[in-house]
């Protein structure tokens, strides 16, 4: 177990090479004020912190920089939060006063400041679409043969589909089979839809609508879902910015893993409340060993809503994005709450 000292001296390393990206040596330490060390004790417990595991020497430099084991032991026992700025807290509070007619837009919002605040990239999971419930359907003629199928949750998610409309079929049959899926389906589950049409709204077409088998056709298609899982992302392009990631070959990894939804679903699979940190190869997937994800869920009455994460290198700067990462999750989980008890 390292010495008070040597603790003292890897939360200053890490700290420096976060900022910095150069190795740092024993002469850089002593340097500063904080520092009341001679270069020879600090160079014998940075070579013992080297023993130890929680530092690596790189052959370009006689500078030392945290290995793998160093990272977790930064992060479980030494970071402390930062401290954002009255101008941060401002601007971020900032954004959540807009209207947002969406709540897609507001998660969209979410991982634009998660980006822009950290220089990493964003990653949000929204509320999957087969947990959500029918809160209202509208269908809208646009020509005679294309109308547009409008689908609005309970979680203010809306849904824009093109349908094809049967061939002479009249504005009030349209606004019959509106009525009916409202009165039929409303507060129904997204993934109970399919089987509720073809039970007891097929035989209620039947009876109230011309067209009704084509008719029938248009809401199997229109009310299909086929990705459940939203998927916004922020600042991809941040990490090319990042001296860890001037590799190409890196890059390109790194862009297939995030471009992947079946891969992004794996990378974000971490269990629901509290804030999980994954550093390099803690990541399972190939082309992220070079980088750590910090992850949260927010939550809307209790239930799990959805993921906030962000990617960065290794040497992320844990404190900030530790501090943005909890806030922005609470914030945007005190948002959609008032925007669901508005919309009762």
């Amino acid at each position: 177990m390292p010495t008070e000292r040597q603790l003292f001296l890897l939360q200053l390393l890490v700290n420096d090479y976060i900022v910095t990206a150069e190795p740092v040596g024993s002469r850089s330490i002593a340097k500063r004020d904080d520092v009341h060390f001679s270069p020879a004790t600090i160079r014998n417990d940075l070579a013992d912190l080297e023993e130890m595991g929680y530092l690596e020497k790189t052959h370009l430099s006689s500078g030392r920089v945290p290995s793998e084991k160093g990272y977790r032991f930064y992060v479980d026992h030494l970071l402390s939060p930062a401290i954002l700025t009255k101008k941060e807290l401002s601007d971020i509070r900032g954004v959540y006063r807009e209207k947002f007619l969406e709540t897609d837009e507001m998660i969209r919002a979410t991982a634009e400041i998660l980006s822009e605040f950290t220089n990493y990239t964003a990653i949000m999971l929204g509320p999957e679409l087969l947990d959500m419930k029918l809160k209202h359907i509208q269908l809208i003629k646009l020509t005679d043969v294309q109308g547009v199928l409008i689908i609005v949750t309970d979680t203010g998610h809306v849904e824009n589909r093109v349908v094809t409309l049967p061939a002479g079929i009249r504005a009030e049959d349209i606004e019959k089979v509106v009525n009916i899926l409202n009165d039929k389906l409303n507060m129904v589950p997204l993934y109970q839809l399919q089987s509720r049409l073809n039970t007891e709204i097929r035989s209620v077409l039947r009876d109230n609508v011309s067209y009704y088998e084509r008719v029938m056709d248009l809401l199997t298609e229109g009310l299909s879902i086929d990705d459940p899982e939203q998927i916004f992302y922020s600042g991809k392009s941040n990490m090319l910015a990042q001296p860890e990631f001037q590799d190409i070959n890196k890059v390109i990894q790194l862009l297939n893993v995030l471009e992947g939804k079946d891969l992004v679903r794996e990378l974000l699979d971490m269990p629901p409340g509290g804030l999980h940190i994954r550093i390099g190869r803690e990541n399972k997937l190939n082309g992220i060993e070079d980088c750590s994800l910090i992850t949260t869920t927010y939550t809307v009455g209790g239930e799990h809503l959805g993921t906030v994460a962000v990617i960065g290198p290794k040497r992320m700067a844990y404190p900030r994005v530790v501090t943005l990462i909890d806030l922005l999750s609470k914030i945007l989980t005190s948002a959609l709450s008032d925007r669901r008890v508005e919309k009762r």
